[in-house]
């Protein structure tokens, strides 16, 4: 009976284009939660979406505009950059069948990272389930929602024009929660295209009030911890954006070192004097020395995973001990600490101010000296003479200022951060790209830098560049990828063209695979698949559209001109042979033996030593 009733109004209501759809419900819905871009590609089944879209701008209701993505997992990546800029829900959607499978990795990126995305792709209409229409994905066909299931935070059909709107609510709730993360929507083509009456009965508020979470019996003990500890270090996670301030406050209060997981880096200031630099993956021995002190009694690991980037392979010897005492606002991530003394959990910016007013509290503070910080010295002049942060001990130094022909990697990064807008953001791309960042890309005070190390995506910086960029077309964006990923997501160049984006694409161009040649070469493998062919990446953006240069010789830099009209490649031709530093995930991926793992360590640690 209900099909006889329904199916026909379904039916009827997808004749009428002019009338209020259940589209314009969902375009409704995130415009009044701020939204203001929707990222995709467009197709019959999602057609309704973007006719919603169509008409909110021909009557200049909306202010939503739409990028088309040239693949639909540049869409999301797009989308997580508006996320990281904006602090907002990025919105990416597709047709169904093959444009919601395109999307997968990049919406499992997304989780892994705790961006808030809603993602919309389109399913068969509903009399038509189970008939093997053109691009089915029900559950009868190629089940997209189950698909999502496991790289979202909630995936759901929708099976009726009524469930849409409660559907969503609940769908945007979860994504801002308190574990942000991607939540996915398949709606068939005719409950988009049923008529929606609108009614603004619902109070959108609720859907992004994160209340702060606050475990005064965690507090007190972390309280008694910092009382007791005589020699602290910080660790900071990729899971303090946007409150990594309090932790300073408190690292300074305390004169307490601080150092950060790889994919934390862009979030402290490297020059500062308690900044003893990246642990873990292409990580700094300034930093594993902090760890490795006798004299430390306790580590504060704050919003991280724990994972292998970000513990050196999970180094029993200096992060994962029992002097670990883990703080995080995602109880998810505890399972990960099992040798922690203590987990709290929290919000952090909540943890962090308790604990700062608690020390000021305190009748010992009244007699400890707190460090009064000054950066005026070190943050401009100096720091572009001097480059390399003086409290931090890197590798290889000296190839910072190499002037060889082919460039070296690690000079290219520096000549980037001088030559760049001084307000610019790096992006890195997976690849090479994330050891030659993480190692020696060092930011200017008014320079952003991100990383996403999460699901560790080729091509996911290529994406995230141009979302950044739409997003704030006013401030350059500088996506570091090498030619590898770049040759897998080159044709999201014309977005940036199309938009007239500031993008600057730095391909690292060595005519390979560099982190698997290399990797085969560092570790046990033989020396397979990793060869590119020779491209002249300047002709094939220029026939696109856009500027391009080739960069053989530091003198080349020159030619540079970086602006705000459209975007720029820069092809830069890179030593072959220089071997990134990367030994602690050699060590990971190294499947011999035990009993050789000594010699193998050694060689792990030293990586980069035959090739300076």
């Amino acid at each position: 009976m209900s099909n006889k009733n329904t199916l026909p109004d379904l039916e009827e209501a997808t004749l009428n284009r002019s009338h209020a759809t259940q589209a314009d419900l969902i375009l409704n819905t995130i415009e009044k939660l701020g939204c203001t871009t929707v990222f995709g590609v467009p197709g019959g089944a999602i057609e309704p979406l973007y006719n919603a879209l169509a008409r909110a701008r021909d009557n200049e209701t909306s202010q939503v505009e739409t990028i088309i993505s040239r693949h639909e997992a540049a869409a999301a990546y797009m989308a997580e950059g508006y996320a990281r800029i904006t602090g907002k829900l990025g919105v990416c959607c597709s047709t169904t069948g093959p444009g919601a499978t395109n999307l997968i990795t990049a919406v499992a990126s997304a989780l892994t990272e705790n961006i808030p995305m809603l993602v919309i792709t389109a399913q068969t209409a509903l009399p038509n389930t189970g008939r093997r229409g053109l691009q089915e994905s029900s559950t009868d066909g190629i089940d997209t929602v189950s698909m999502m299931q496991h790289c979202t935070r909630y995936s759901t059909l929708i099976s009726h024009p009524q469930q849409l709107e409660y559907k969503l609510y609940k769908a945007l709730k979860i994504a801002t929660g308190s574990t942000p993360g991607p939540v996915h929507l398949s709606v068939p083509v005719d409950i988009m295209n049923h008529t929606w009456i609108k009614e603004d009965s619902t109070n959108l508020d609720n859907i992004l009030l994160r209340p702060e979470i606050i475990d005064i019996k965690s507090i007190e003990r972390l309280q008694q911890i910092v009382d007791s500890s005589k020699d602290m270090v910080i660790y900071i996670g990729a899971g303090c954006r946007n409150m990594v301030e309090e932790i300073i406050a408190f690292a300074e209060a305390r004169n307490a070192c601080f150092i950060t997981s790889p994919a934390a880096k862009g979030l402290v200031d490297n020059y500062h004097p308690l900044y003893k630099g990246v642990y873990g993956f292409a990580g700094h021995e300034s930093a594993k020395e902090c760890l490795a002190s006798d004299k430390v009694d306790t580590v504060l690991a704050v919003g991280t995973r724990l994972n292998e980037l970000s513990t050196s392979g999970w180094d029993t010897s200096t992060l994962m001990t029992q002097r670990l005492v883990h703080i995080d606002d995602n109880p998810e991530n505890f399972l990960f600490s099992p040798t922690a003394s203590f987990q709290a959990y929290g919000s952090i910016n909540v943890i962090f101010r308790e604990l700062l007013q608690h020390l000021q509290r305190c009748e010992e503070l009244k007699h400890s000296p707190v460090i009064k910080l000054d950066f005026t010295v070190e943050s401009n002049n100096n720091r572009t003479q001097a480059y390399l942060p003086k409290q931090l001990t890197l590798k290889h130094c000296e190839t910072i200022n190499a002037k060889t022909k082919p460039i070296k990697p690690q000079r290219l990064i520096k000549e980037l951060v001088h030559r760049m807008p001084d307000n610019c953001r790096f992006i890195s791309d997976a690849g090479n790209s994330w050891s030659w960042t993480t190692h020696y890309l060092f930011p200017k005070p008014q320079q952003h830098y991100y990383i996403g190390m999460g699901f560790g995506a080729m091509t996911w910086a290529i994406g995230v560049s141009i979302g950044m960029a739409a997003t704030d077309p006013d401030t350059t964006v500088v996506c570091i990828t090498g030619d590898g990923s770049y040759l897998m997501s080159s044709q999201e160049l014309s977005v940036a063209i199309q938009h007239q984006l500031p993008v600057v694409f730095v391909v690292l161009n060595d005519s390979a695979l560099g982190m698997v040649k290399h990797g085969q070469e560092m570790g046990t493998g033989e020396a397979i698949g990793f060869e590119l062919p020779r491209i002249n990446f300047c002709k094939v953006a220029e026939a696109m559209g856009a500027k391009a240069i080739t960069v053989k010789t530091i003198e080349d830099f020159d030619k540079m001109q970086v602006n705000s009209e459209g975007p720029l490649l820069i092809d830069v031709h890179i030593d072959p042979d220089q071997l990134p530093p990367m030994g602690a995930r050699m060590k990971v991926l190294d499947r011999r033996q035990s009993s050789r793992r000594t010699n193998s360590d050694r060689r792990y640690s030293d990586e980069g030593d035959r090739r300076s």
